[in-house]
């Protein structure tokens, strides 16, 4: 079942909860014939995971595997709060941004001995590998390849006399008819497309497309104050435009699919993750679409990059870590586990794995698949490793747009106030 927390509440106190602790101890109360397993994501993801549990237990009968979930923003301080306090789950869902401060502070256990063995994923390719790698060691598989996309409902833009997203679009081209959407918007309190400004992933592919970064490979934030006003002031002029919701329906976004302006109706765009293509469908009546992000300019990188969707690792210290390791092979590397699981956490890594679950996809799944295809020619280089702190940045985004949208400040002050928060957050780390 899933858990609510109070993000708000909860995230400062996980956090430093995580940042003051001596990780390392695993989890205190696991046993091998028990383990506890923790994830993020949608009501869509628990049931493809809880079925794939199930589907374990003809393997091993003896084996009893108790699943947890949360949305995105609860998921964090909820992890560190039960890691800290020596009671992390077995197996915990890792994010590629995440995964270097977890397995650094010791809370991961390194899983190269079990390559050729438990874990047989020679031919997911080193690169797919390599990112569950930090300092060398290898602390988390790769459960599927992903980037950022956009979603849309096609219908409803051209309902609205307006050119939906394409490939290629330029962000001013994707304004102009998100405005021109809001102008003959097809029913009331409904715009063309979710604000984004908050967001984290897609603030970082506009940055690649401008030639900067989030961080840079030293650890320091990769971008200025000016650069994150930009950011705010495009968003800004969409939102008194109408082109995009405004602050207060945005702020009902809690990160998820289940709350997102798309889903909840208020939106005909969302900006996600292409392994979410899955879920977002599922909970839209709408038949929707999907394209790559707008670009700076026609010339510009496209900003994109293939990323682990996520990853899966071990608690350091699980008196059940052989048996962990034996069910993440079971999701990744046998084919009963893939077909469950299919491409809602991303494109499968294993090459035998994606020929075989290939034929079996339906079109939404293909869907998916083909936009990977499509965009890796124009991808860049894997972003480098995030700093420690690095996941609590999100939220300082998120904070600070909201700020800016809600008019408390200009996108000047907001991207003052971003870099000096920011630069904060990494100096304590």
């Amino acid at each position: 079942m899933s858990m609510t927390l109070h993000r708000r509440t909860v995230l400062s106190g996980g956090l430093a909860a995580l940042t003051l602790a001596t990780l390392g101890g695993g989890s205190a109360n696991a046993q091998a014939a028990r383990l506890r397993m923790l994830w993020w994501g949608s009501q869509e993801r628990a049931d493809r995971t809880n079925k794939a549990i199930e589907a374990y237990k003809t393997v091993k009968p003896d084996l009893a595997i108790a699943g947890e979930f949360a949305g995105w923003s609860d998921y964090w301080p909820r992890l560190a709060t039960q890691v800290a306090g020596r009671n992390a789950p077995d197996l915990i869902q890792m994010d590629y941004r995440y995964i270097f401060e977890y397995a650094r502070r010791g809370a991961l256990a390194p899983l190269d001995d079990y390559i050729g063995k438990a874990l047989k994923i020679d031919d997911f390719g080193k690169m797919n590998i390599d990112s569950g790698r930090v300092d060398g060691k290898l602390y988390g598989v790769n459960l599927g390849v992903n980037s950022s996309v956009m979603f849309f409902d096609a219908a409803a833009w051209e309902k609205a006399k307006a050119t939906p997203p394409s490939a290629g679009q330029t962000w001013e081209e994707f304004a102009e008819n998100a405005t021109i959407f809001g102008k003959n918007k097809p029913k009331p309190g409904y715009f063309a497309t979710a604000d984004s400004s908050g967001l984290e992933p897609s603030y970082e592919n506009w940055l690649r497309q401008n030639g900067k970064s989030l961080f840079t490979p030293e650890g320091g934030l990769g971008y200025d104050a000016s650069d994150a006003a930009k950011w705010f002031t495009m968003w800004a002029k969409m939102r008194e435009a109408g082109a995009c919701v405004p602050a207060d329906i945005q702020a009902l976004d809690q990160l998820n699919i289940e709350t997102n302006p798309l889903t909840t109706g208020k939106s005909a765009t969302a900006f996600a993750h292409s392994n979410q293509f899955v879920g977002y469908q599922a909970l839209n009546k709408a038949k929707l679409s999907l394209t790559s992000y707008p670009k700076v300019s026609k010339d510009s990188p496209s900003g994109h990059y293939l990323k682990p969707s996520m990853l899966m690792s071990v608690a350091n210290g699980s008196a059940g870590a052989e048996a962990a390791v034996e069910f993440i092979n079971f999701l990744v590397s046998e084919p009963e586990g893939v077909d469950i699981l299919g491409v809602e956490r991303g494109v499968p890594a294993s090459e035998a794995m994606r020929s075989q679950l290939g034929p079996k996809l339906n079109d939404v799944s293909q869907a998916m698949v083909k936009y990977i295809a499509d965009i890796t020619p124009d991808v860049g280089d894997l972003p480098p490793a995030p700093p420690p702190g690095a996941g609590e940045l999100a939220f300082v985004l998120t904070r600070t747009s909201q700020e800016v949208s809600f008019g408390k400040m200009t996108p000047e002050q907001g991207g003052e106030r971003l870099v000096t928060e920011a630069e904060a957050v990494l100096k304590r780390k």
